[in-house]
């Protein structure tokens, strides 16, 4: 995924004087061509995160079109003041890209696991927020951020994820993407939990449960319409997000379902990495499993959810 958006943003270099590049501390070899065809708008800075974020929004503020990529804890923890007074209050075209989103990095420990990163960039003002579940839609997203206005962070998965999305599904930023029909429940999803959640709509219609799938590579701003008119023909809703569920994914979903109108109450569950910094050793995948972000929890809790959701009916209650 990281290979494929860096790559879409020296096609989008080649055609647009714009665009530059700004890297803190990458591997050697990052973007070379880049660096060997356009050396004007190449920078490789070191470790001084705060100081790359300046530097981009200088940039911005001269017209040019950024795109800054380290780790996604430096760019979100570190630089929170910069990117909240010098690139969100003025609105500029800063492209952050955040390697390592989620528990990517959990070998390195808390230090470097951005399991709040959703969080905390939602409450910024004119912040976008982009999570694409692969490479595919890595290639069909970036080419669209070159004239979008404002700053935009760009969460990255591990690499190498499973192809899931579909060229037949058109990406547009800041529109939700329906993947599955069903009747009987809801699966919201961002990012590489769109894997879990197709998975668990397979398993699901084996007990004759028919889960549609929603996912929401836009996390802010959230494609309001296409959720609620997703959310109100059935009783269930989960979500699933690699992402801490305190100010994610989910909670705006469930932002959305406290103050829609609808006429009976809908069953809710969040999925996602508690109210904890990750204390257990081992890779990403080891995690996810820990915290319950799988396929097989997604299906427990729809299943616990219908089953009180047909108490209910059966009781009278709402």
């Amino acid at each position: 995924m990281r290979e494929a958006s860096l790559e879409e943003v020296y096609k989008l270099a080649k055609k647009d004087e714009r665009v530059c590049f700004v890297g803190s501390d990458l591997g050697v070899g990052t973007l070379n061509k880049f660096k060997q065809e356009m050396p004007d708008r190449f920078f490789m800075e070191g470790i001084s995160e705060g100081y790359l974020i300046g530097m981009a929004s200088g940039l911005a503020l001269e017209g040019m079109i950024v795109y800054v990529n380290t780790i996604g804890t430096f760019i979100t923890r570190r630089c929170y003041e910069q990117l909240a007074v010098d690139v969100c209050l003025h609105n500029l075209n800063v492209r952050m890209i955040g390697n390592g989103g989620g528990m990517v990095y959990a070998p390195l420990g808390p230090t470097h696991m951005a399991i709040e990163d959703l969080s905390i960039m939602r409450a910024l003002p004119n912040m976008t927020i982009v999570a694409p579940a692969d490479a595919d839609e890595m290639r069909r997203f970036i080419p669209q951020t070159l004239d979008f206005p404002g700053p935009i962070y760009i969460r990255l998965a591990k690499g190498y994820d499973p192809i899931v999305t579909r060229d037949d599904v058109p990406f547009r930023i800041g529109k939700a993407l329906p993947m599955r029909p069903g009747k009987d429940a809801l699966l919201v999803t961002t990012g590489i939990t769109l894997k879990c959640a197709l998975d668990a709509a397979d398993q699901l219609s084996k007990q004759g449960i028919e889960a549609a799938v929603l996912h929401m590579p836009t996390v802010k701003p959230l494609d309001v319409d296409q959720l609620l008119a997703h959310v109100s023909p059935v009783p269930v809703v989960v979500t699933l997000e690699e992402n801490t569920v305190i100010g994610g994914l989910g909670s705006a979903v469930a932002e959305v379902i406290a103050e829609a109108d609808f006429g009976t109450a809908k069953k809710f569950k969040r999925l996602g990495i508690p109210d904890v910094f990750p204390d257990k050793y081992g890779s990403q995948a080891d995690l996810m499993n820990h915290y319950g972000i799988t396929a097989r929890k997604a299906v427990a809790a729809v299943d616990s959810l219908l089953g009180a959701s047909i108490s209910a009916t059966r009781t009278g209650t709402r």
